[in-house]
């Protein structure tokens, strides 16, 4: 029986502006820090025997992560697009929306659609990726949406659309 799992598809590349400065931000520190664990492994190494030495151990790990965390950045940030938002005016769910759905029981939610890179359940940020993002795309207030959920399909109604925070 073979092990062979397909690659997963490639997150898509849209993020707000907000988001890629904040990928940034944390791409530059990452170099800083990662500075201050060289310089600590560096003392660590000099003190002798590695093999039973946890400072050295802990900080080679230390750097394998910022090291790991950096190049995926180096590779991602180029091909990020910055998408802004649309203007106000603008009543369809597209990226950057903040789109207020009615469930079938009557419970609402906000959900704003960002991309792969920001998205953030505990603020309600979801990705473009994501089935419910991908169901509410282009629909209007008043529109009902049907999502796949892993509790099975699920109705929701678009109460409001809005790209005001």
């Amino acid at each position: 029986m073979p092990r062979y799992r397909a690659p997963t598809p490639p997150a898509s590349p849209y993020i707000t502006r907000d988001g890629y400065q904040r990928l940034q931000a944390e791409s530059e520190a990452l170099w800083v820090t990662r500075r201050e664990v060289t310089a600590a492994l560096a003392a660590a190494a000099a003190e002798g025997d590695r093999s039973e030495n946890a400072e050295y151990i802990y900080r080679k790990k230390q750097l394998r992560e910022l090291d790991r965390r950096i190049r995926y950045l180096q590779k991602r940030l180029p091909t990020l697009k910055v998408v802004d938002p649309r203007d106000d005016e603008c009543t369809q769910v597209y990226f950057g929306a903040w789109v207020e759905l009615e469930d079938d029981q009557g419970d609402t939610a906000r959900y704003r659609i960002v991309g792969a890179d920001e998205f953030d359940p505990k603020r309600n940020w979801i990705s473009i990726d994501s089935p419910m993002a991908r169901a509410l795309l282009k629909k209007r207030a008043d529109d009902e949406v049907e999502v796949q959920t892993p509790k099975g399909l699920r109705s929701f109604v678009v109460l409001s659309v809005d790209y005001r925070n």
